[in-house]
């Protein structure tokens, strides 16, 4: 891997990846507080359980805000970063089910301690997905600006229409967050395709995540504000 790899790399993690997980932990962390303080509950469980994934979540944002000096050592974070991403998105499903546990008990009554749950656990679904994407598609964003990248699992319309885009364009993470919002929105790919069953599974998998938290919970605090 060259300097200029590694380097992309550093860049998109730091300044890009770095602040989206930032930006879920402040989610999870606002909706802790509230919860202490209006002494909501999710399912059986008190304030502490949004605050279970923030641990991850900080060792993830650390990892990508650190220089990668060597390509062994970049290596190995990024196992371990994909390892803690797969954390992640195991306890943002749990506390889905959490809270679609508490709405079917009839413990939500409340449409703005509903609305907050909604928002945290879509907009963490989000950008968890947005990160998958970007880690995973042609082996990440070091091996897609390489000399010979893998093939796409992704086909974006700038690969399609050359013309659209600047030469040798690639895909940064705001490309994939828009991916990840676009399919949680539609439930369905919009103007980028997926390409490998992984990247399909993917989709899939947030799709019905988003589903049951839009249709389901979403539609639920809004029926409790009326």
């Amino acid at each position: 891997m060259s300097a200029d790899e590694l380097r992309q790399e550093e860049r998109e993690s730091r300044w890009e990846a770095s602040p989206a997980v930032g930006t879920v932990i402040g989610l999870q962390l606002l909706l802790g507080i509230v919860s202490l303080t209006q002494d909501w509950k999710t399912w059986d469980f008190s304030w502490w359980v949004w605050l279970i994934p923030v641990v991850p979540e900080t060792i993830l944002l650390v990892l990508l805000s650190w220089s990668r000096q060597h390509e062994l050592v970049q290596g190995m974070r990024r196992t371990v970063e994909i390892v803690l991403l797969g954390v992640v998105s195991l306890a943002n499903t749990l506390l889905v089910i959490g809270v679609i546990a508490s709405l079917v008990e009839g413990q939500e009554k409340s449409g703005a301690q509903l609305l907050l749950k909604a928002v945290t656990v879509w907009g963490t679904n989000v950008i968890t997905y947005g990160l998958w994407f970007w880690a995973f598609d042609r082996g990440g964003p070091a091996t897609r600006v390489s000399a010979d990248p893998p093939l796409p699992d992704f086909l974006f319309p700038q690969m399609q229409s050359q013309e659209l885009a600047p030469p040798h364009w690639t895909p940064a993470l705001t490309d994939y967050m828009y991916v990840s919002f676009t399919n949680s929105i539609a439930f369905s790919p919009t103007d980028t395709l997926p390409l490998t069953r992984w990247a399909k599974l993917l989709m899939l998998s947030e799709s019905a995540i988003s589903a049951v938290t839009i249709l389901l919970v979403a539609a639920r605090a809004v029926n409790i504000f009326k």
